[in-house]
């Protein structure tokens, strides 16, 4: 429990508290001075200066964000004294460390002794530095770009650790009828509200769950949207549900890149999450998809229930092994939601540094590079997500959502529409409900909404 005396502190001191799960019980009070400020915890006491703001970031806005920073710093430095124990991101809690890069560019100033100064260690240091250089020619802030995203929330079964899907597509396929006709009247009316587009990305659930008939019906809604060749990336997913059909499918509609969620090619480790295919299974869908030429990712997740860093290993090698162009590495995550953490009050960190260190180094050796980069709270071991892809084959969709730089036009059930303005350096956002029944009840209003927000 935190106690402070800046109230818009205490969310961002209890992400630092989160950290350190043997803290969650401690009574710490933050305490405001003339020219410093302390926590204390019992009898312990631990002080810090208040950090002058630099004469570049003179406003309100930043003061508070240095003030922010700082304190977490102080709390981080405190608590990892107390329990002997440093982790690698330090005291960063925020999602998007790269954007802390940006930000100190911008202001003309090199951003590895602010990391530093945050604790953080030189491993992920080199890592923000490789991201920041990969996205070099495609990171582009500039008024009016735009990416679409069309979300089909189905699945053939629920795996244990995501927080969306409540029920198997058996249950849900009652609504797709009326889902593609309010998804259908989304995107049309997006056309009007799409400027500069910059890429396409249609996500889940797992798309190719879907009939080809319907699946065809979500291409012919984008079609008229796409017509500038850009990016189009399908969300394949699971290896149980691809089929000739629908990759033939999405090669006449013209996507570019599909993803194949394999997650791991442990045979036990798929049972244990909830797939219903093999490892076996994983590797004939990218035998399927190969003649296809589209640009592949793969997912994986390190930390999953009951795998062992051995398993992981093999999972990264037989990865790399089928030779995808992008590779994603998930460090697994509790979510609120999801069946994993209603099972489980905490995750392990046992082996995950293991898991990181090899799949960085095993990654790199094969000539991957890492684009781009996101943590989540809940992670186990407070690591992170990484794309990592072959050189010329980033994913603009994947750098314009997670660096925040383009206006992101979200469809569908559970999808999250973001209008990035750059000259205030704000964002504005319109969550649709997650829950599919709700999210038709509420499309028409959606539509207005978002037309008065990206008008």
């Amino acid at each position: 429990m935190i106690f402070s005396t800046l109230s818009y502190l205490e969310p961002e001191l209890m992400d630092v508290i989160r950290l350190f799960p043997e803290a969650e019980e401690l009574e710490i009070y933050h305490e405001k001075g003339e020219k410093e400020n302390r926590f204390r915890i019992g009898l312990h006491e631990y002080r810090y200066k208040i950090v002058p703001v630099r004469k570049d970031e003179e406003n309100d806005y930043e003061e508070k964000s240095l003030v922010k920073r700082y304190a977490k710093l102080a709390l981080y430095e405190l608590l990892s004294d107390m329990f002997y124990k440093s982790l690698p991101w330090g005291a960063l809690t925020g999602i998007r460390p790269t954007k802390i890069a940006y930000r100190e560019e911008e202001l003309g100033h090199d951003f590895v002794p602010f990391l530093r100064r945050m604790k953080v260690s030189e491993e992920n240091i080199s890592l923000v530095s490789r991201v920041v250089e990969a996205q070099r020619g495609i990171y582009e802030k500039r008024e009016g770009n735009c990416d679409l995203y069309v979300s089909l929330p189905f699945c053939p079964t629920r795996c244990t650790y995501c927080s969306f899907i409540t029920a198997p597509v058996s249950a849900t396929k009652k609504f797709m009828p009326d889902y593609l006709k309010s998804l259908a009247r989304e995107i049309a009316s997006a056309g009007t509200l799409v400027k500069n587009l910059r890429s396409v990305y249609v996500g889940g659930g797992t798309p190719f769950v879907l009939e080809a008939d319907e699946l065809e019906e979500v291409f012919k809604m984008i079609a008229p949207l796409r017509s500038n060749g850009c990016e189009y990336t399908v969300e394949a997913g699971r290896a149980d549900v691809f089929t000739t059909e629908k990759l033939d499918l999405c090669k006449k509609y013209g996507v570019t890149r599909i993803c194949i969620n394999a997650q791991s090619f442990c045979d036990q480790t798929l049972d244990r999450i909830g797939r219903k295919h093999t490892g076996a299974d994983v590797v004939r869908a990218f035998e399927m998809a190969k003649p296809y030429g589209f640009i592949v990712n793969c997912d994986l997740i390190a930390g999953l229930t009951g795998e062992s860093a051995e398993e992981f290993l093999r999972s990264v090698e037989q990865a790399v092994a089928l030779q995808p162009e992008n590779i994603t590495v998930h460090t697994l995550c509790l979510k609120k939601g999801a069946r994993l953490k209603e099972e489980t009050a905490a995750l392990s960190d046992e082996g995950m540094q293991e898991m990181i260190s090899f799949s960085r180094e095993i990654l790199t050796r094969a000539g991957y590079e890492p684009y781009y980069l996101y943590r989540q709270k809940y992670m186990a071991g407070a690591h992170e997500n990484v794309g990592w892809t072959k050189k010329g084959f980033a994913s603009v969709y994947n750098i314009d959502v997670m660096e925040e730089i383009a206006d992101n036009l979200a469809t569908g059930a559970n999808a999250v529409s973001k209008r990035v303005v750059l000259g205030e350096g704000r964002i504005e956002r319109i969550a649709s409900p997650k829950d599919i029944s709700a999210y038709l009840a509420k499309t028409e209003s959606l539509i207005c909404e978002k037309a008065a927000l990206f008008v």
